[in-house]
């Protein structure tokens, strides 16, 4: 499901990409006549093109980056969670509780 949502966004930069450089497009053939000393729309128009080539190759390159860290996230706070419930019942069965010690204390104490 998420990776649906992720495609979707990437194609509705796309689609927004290319909206702009149409209206650009139409804005400088429309309003800008050719003009001394400024940098030729055109080129600013290839520019655009290249960045949006640009951000779909990073951004084929680092999805399964960012799939990969969130299994990772994911695998450590399982294994956060599996610990501390092995911590709890290891308190119960120690009677560490009516002692009033917790486990981070216990753990202060024997570091």
């Amino acid at each position: 499901m998420e990776e649906e949502v992720d495609k979707l966004e990437l194609m509705k930069a796309d689609s927004d990409l290319d909206y702009i450089q149409y209206r650009l497009e139409y804005e400088i053939k429309a309003n800008h006549p050719d003009s001394a000393g400024e940098k030729n729309p055109v080129t600013l128009l290839k520019e655009l093109s290249a960045i949006k080539s640009r951000y779909q190759t990073l951004y084929a390159r680092f999805k399964p980056i960012a799939v990969e860290q969130k299994e990772t996230k994911n695998c450590i706070c399982a294994t956060f969670n599996k610990t501390m419930t092995m911590i709890q019942e290891l308190q119960k069965q120690t009677d560490l509780e009516s002692n009033g010690d917790s486990a981070s204390q216990v753990v202060r104490n024997a570091g």
